[in-house]
Formats: C-alpha cells, structure tokens, sequence
C-alpha cells in the first residue's frame, strides 16, 4: 500500500435549490462563473496548487454535465495514475444501494476510497465557493497546533451570520463551541465548510454517527458538536482573503459583479494562482463597429454589435446591433437579438432572446432566465413571452 500525506474530499453533490432554475439540469458546482468557469474549478484549482494530487469527488444530484466537465481531470493537472481525481457517485452495496444522507454520511460511505491511500489527514471542501486559498499553509497550521481538526473560519457581515456555522473561539484560537446557523449569533467568525481532519479521529467519528440513528449525519450539526462534547482539540484557521457561498442568485451575481472593478479582490490575473478550467477551444471574440463596451469581462466567441456595460458576457455569446447589456452575467452561447435591454439579470446557458425584448425587474432584484429558453418581444419582464427550448 502506497501512502498520500493529505487526501482531499470534495463534496459536489449539492441540489441547490436557492439557485432557482439554474440548478434544474445541473448540480450547483456546475453552475458557469466569471465568463468561463464553472464554480467547481476554484476549489479543484486550489488542490492543484497546494499540491494535494489525490482527490475524490463526491456527487450526487443531476452528476451528468459535472462528471463529464471533469473528466479525467486533465484540465486541473489531476490525471494521474495514482491518485488525481476520482468522481464518487452513491453505489450498491451487498446489503443494498442509498444516497448520501448527509455531508458526513457522504464521506462515511468512501471510507474504502480513503483508506486506500492511508492518508494522514483528510481535507473535507465544498464545489460551491470561490475563493482562491493555499490548503498546505491551512495543514501547516493544523500540525502546529496539534490539531485534530481545523476549521478554516472568515469573518462575515454580522446580518449574514446566521447563515453560516458560527464559531467561539478562546485567545489561542481553540474552538469552545460550534453554533449551526443560530438565530442569534454570538460572534461573526463563520466557517467556511474547509475541515482538515486527522484521519484516524474522523474515521471513528463518522463510524460512532452512522450508528446513532438520531443523527443528521451532517458535519455542521452533529460530528463537530460530538468532537467538541468530548472535548477534542478542535482550532480555527483564520482566512483573510475573497470568499463568497454563491448559494444564492444574489450572491451570484454579486461574486460576478465582484469581477468588474479596476482592482477586484479576487484577481483572476493572478499567474502564479490561475484558476483552471476546460477550454472551450472558441475563435477569438469579435467586437462589431458599432459596439460600445464599458467595464466588462467578454469571452472569447462571442461576438458584440451592441452596448455592453458593466456585465461578465461568457463565451459563444451573440449581442445584437441596438441592443443594452447593463449590470447582468450573460451564460454560454445565449443569443441576444436586436434592439434588446437587459437590466440587473442572469440570463441561462443557450437563451434566445428575439428582437426588441425588455428584461428589467420593476422591484430592482434580479431578474433569473432559465437556460436554453426563447424569449419573445415584450415591454416589460413581467409580461415576457417565454418558451423553453427542451419542453
């Protein structure tokens, strides 16, 4: 048996119901970002550079178009013959087949995965966030604490606390308690769903929880409130960096919109931490000369003969010759007619939208179009005509 120091376990299977109709045919890790991304290859970009070369991937709902995005993983430099990346989908047993019933059941039923690598330490991560992080400085510190598990932890605005795990945390950084989104937080210190795990400890955890049938079987609720009655030497690893839990349509936006200022705080320009991703082999983009283009991100094969300001255009995306793109994250191959305006909005992968069509909430929110869906003529988004293309 050959031994990995570190083995990662990301957990991609996500329905993200909050994503609305973006995550109808798509798990959330899927979802496109930033003009040519997908979520999922912020945290398989940081494995890549923190040298963690083993990683399982764990999916689950509407896999199809992740486990083909992946692949064998070539795009993350992860094709390897020992270890890389390994998609992990729900199997059949000898005593039958289940879902995943929880974040801890997931990895409880990879046990054999792990195990035949004997790592040291299991990293735990969610597909579903951006942000750019070195894991080997978060192992780093957990060895120096003599830690048996590390939570890496940011401090968020305090109205948004309740949505996350909150921790309380002594001089030394040591854990005291773990709040799973209180009403009422304590203190603004969230985790961001990044655990290190000394693998003998989490193994006899995940067992101990599977055989409490009153269990969620969810780190957040039960395996780390377990660890901290027992007293385990449980540290938070503060982050300083860009985060963002794009869990919800307006906190996509808002990480795409994040992009757009002169020096944004997550840079993608970064050559010594490039996020990778599939290339989408497209002919360079084409900007008409009737185009006017202001502060915006625009893919390659795209092709503009409009105005677009402030907006992420991805790649295979047509603009028509009148038409207005403002403060909107237009997906892959849509296709904008003449005369168009689109205001304050996401717009789905493969969209058409014909000539003349208004797309701009009266409520100032953020108006969401499902993917591959034709849109006719209309004066306001409430009235939009809207047919999708696979019904």
């Amino acid at each position: 048996m050959y031994q990995k120091e570190v083995v990662a376990m990301l957990l991609a299977g996500g329905e993200g119901k909050r994503l609305g109709v973006l995550t109808n045919r798509q798990a959330k890790p899927a979802v496109p970002f930033g003009g040519k991304y997908r979520i999922i290859d912020f945290a398989l970009s940081n494995c890549t550079h923190s040298g963690i070369e083993t990683v399982g991937v764990l999916t689950q709902y509407e896999p199809l178009i992740l486990n083909s995005y992946i692949g064998i993983g070539s795009h993350w430099d992860l094709d390897r013959n020992r270890g890389g990346v390994t998609v992990l989908p729900p199997f059949v047993q000898q005593d039958g087949g289940r879902w995943y019933k929880g974040t801890a059941n997931a990895i409880y039923q990879n046990i054999a995965f792990i195990e035949r690598y004997n790592p040291r330490y299991v990293l735990i991560i969610s597909g579903d966030h951006i942000y750019k992080m070195n894991y080997s400085h978060m192992l780093k510190y957990h060895i120096e604490k003599n830690a048996e598990l590390s939570i890496a932890g940011i401090e968020v605005p305090w109205e948004e606390a309740s949505r996350f795990g909150i921790m309380n945390i002594d001089p030394s950084t040591r854990i005291r308690s773990f709040e799973e989104k209180p009403i009422q937080p304590k203190n603004n210190l969230a985790s961001m769903g990044i655990y290190i795990f000394n693998w003998d400890v989490l193994r006899s955890y995940l067992i101990k929880d599977e055989n409490n049938p009153n269990s969620s079987n969810d780190f957040g609720k039960d395996i780390i409130p377990m660890m901290l009655q027992e007293k385990r030497k449980i540290y938070a690893y503060p982050f300083n960096g860009y985060w963002k839990d794009v869990g919800t349509i307006e906190s996509l936006w808002s990480a795409n919109m994040d992009l757009l200022s002169n020096h944004p705080s997550l840079d993608l320009n970064d050559y010594h931490w490039r996020i990778r991703s599939s290339n989408t082999n497209y002919p360079p983009q084409y900007i008409g000369s009737s185009a006017k283009i202001k502060n915006s991100l625009i893919n390659e094969g795209s092709r503009v003969y409009g105005e677009v300001d402030h907006s992420v255009i991805f790649y295979g995306v047509h603009v028509g010759k009148g038409s207005i793109i403002k403060d909107s994250v237009i997906m892959p191959n849509v296709q904008i007619g003449e005369n168009v305006m689109i205001y304050n909005a996401i717009i789905g992968e493969g969209t058409i939208i014909k000539d003349g069509c208004r797309i701009r909430s009266e409520n100032g929110k953020i108006t969401l179009i499902e993917e591959k869906t034709q849109i006719f003529g209309s004066p306001q988004v409430e009235d939009i005509h809207a047919v999708n293309i696979n019904s």
